[in-house]
């Protein structure tokens, strides 16, 4: 199959009469923007499906909202800074554009020394290394890649958000996941030709009194990985816990949630003083799409509520069983919706081609059967053509703490 994003972008750039735009605000955009710069490549903007991220400039350049392109930039050339890099070209695509580019060239002469970051260098080290190896896997059909696996290792949560698109509000015993955590994540990795970053996740992943055990598991599986915590810090991990990780690639994801972030200050203090690289990011607002009902969607819709979707490759890890997302994971581990093989692998089970049950998952292209349990959860609420929730909501709204919502199971 012949790809639609080239692999040779410096020359062709540099040559190019029409603007050059990045496609994604990610961590690595900025990145690219400093390569571009060093390799004489002008960059025009950026480009963002997030309309919240198009309010200000960034590293001087405009931020357009992806859907207005056509009337900002009629003709452009795109590097792609996400990493569904065909998900991007299609989008581009149905926005009559046919120019994107791979940054695989860009990030491969980057010299990180040179440039000082948003992130700190470890973290954005570690991001290059992570986007390279993707990129050289795309041009590579024959390989299977996950480009993050999330590894719930508990359903507790110290926050108690109304519209947790992980689902953790319906949850009436909240409890740390299965004991085979480290098994199966060993099964995965030895099924799957590479995936770029393991996520540590919950609920909020310090509510299990092991979560530092499990990550030194998971990392003496393989050094070389890179692990990520995600926390919301309210809770502090402890001196001795920081410690165990001297030396190894652990990295923390931490999203401020602003006064109910309580423990910022000393989460942040903790990581300085034990060196240990990471990101805080915003909480913002969320896209609304936590409620189960049955949509009894036909499959055309059913497609484009799949094509919509921006979490449809964060692959979850949850009491044994691989899947797609963290709705489709949740709602299965609830008991809200029916059991369908088609959603899932069972890593712990499934021994039979298991690699090839999990290729077929991962490439997946059109929707699985529990999407149509879900309102859909697109980049923008507003500019999609199949969603039933109710758009964009401020993030973190909290319910009482000793309570969960109600759901109605979905047979």
């Amino acid at each position: 199959m012949e790809r639609s994003v080239k692999y040779n972008s410096i020359q062709s750039l540099k040559n190019s009469n029409d603007p050059v735009i990045i496609y994604s605000l990610t961590e690595e955009a900025e990145v690219i923007a400093n390569a571009c710069r060093e390799n004489g490549i002008i960059v025009k903007a950026f480009c963002d499906n997030e309309i919240r991220k198009t309010k200000n400039s960034n590293f001087g350049l405009e931020v357009v909202y992806t859907p207005d392109l056509p009337k900002r930039f009629p003709k452009a050339n795109f590097i792609i800074a996400h990493h569904t890099l065909d998900d991007c070209a299609e989008q581009l695509s149905d926005l009559n554009y046919s120019e994107f580019y791979s940054p695989l060239e860009l990030f491969k002469a980057y010299d990180i020394n040179k440039y000082s970051h948003r992130t700190s260098q470890s973290y954005m080290k570690k991001k290059i290394e992570n986007a390279i190896k993707i990129n050289e896997l795309y041009f590579d059909e024959t390989k299977t890649y996950i480009r993050s696996l999330d590894i719930v290792i508990t359903t507790k949560c110290s926050m108690n958000c109304e519209s947790c698109a992980n689902l953790m509000q319906y949850y009436v015993a909240a409890k740390n996941t299965d004991s085979e955590i480290l098994k199966a994540v060993k099964i995965i990795s030895e099924n799957v030709d590479h995936i770029s970053e393991y996520r540590v996740i919950g609920g909020e992943p310090l509510m299990n009194k092991k979560w530092a055990e499990i990550t030194n598991g998971i990392l003496d599986q393989n050094p070389d990985r890179a692990v990520y915590i995600y926390t919301n810090a309210t809770i502090c991990p402890k001196d001795e816990q920081l410690e165990s990780f001297k030396g190894k690639n652990l990295h923390f994801y931490i999203t401020d949630y602003d006064k109910l972030s309580r423990n910022m200050d000393k989460v942040i203090e903790a990581l300085n003083k034990h060196d240990i690289s990471y990101y805080r990011k915003p909480a913002g607002n969320w896209v609304d799409c936590s409620r189960i009902r049955k949509h009894n969607r036909t499959i055309s819709r059913l497609k484009q509520v799949f094509k919509e979707c921006c979490a449809k490759q964060l692959y979850t890890l949850l009491n044994g069983k691989l899947y797609t997302c963290p709705f489709i994971a949740n709602a299965a581990n609830l008991n809200a919706i029916p059991e369908n093989k088609a959603d899932f692998v069972d890593v712990l089970s499934d021994v039979d081609n298991l690699k090839n049950k999990i290729k077929k998952l991962v490439k997946m292209k059109f929707f699985f059967p529990a999407c149509d349990f879900c309102d859909g959860r697109p980049h923008d609420p507003a500019k999609a053509l199949e969603y039933a929730g109710k758009g964009l909501i401020k993030a973190g709204k909290q319910i009482p703490a000793s309570s969960s919502l109600p759901f109605e199971e979905c047979k």
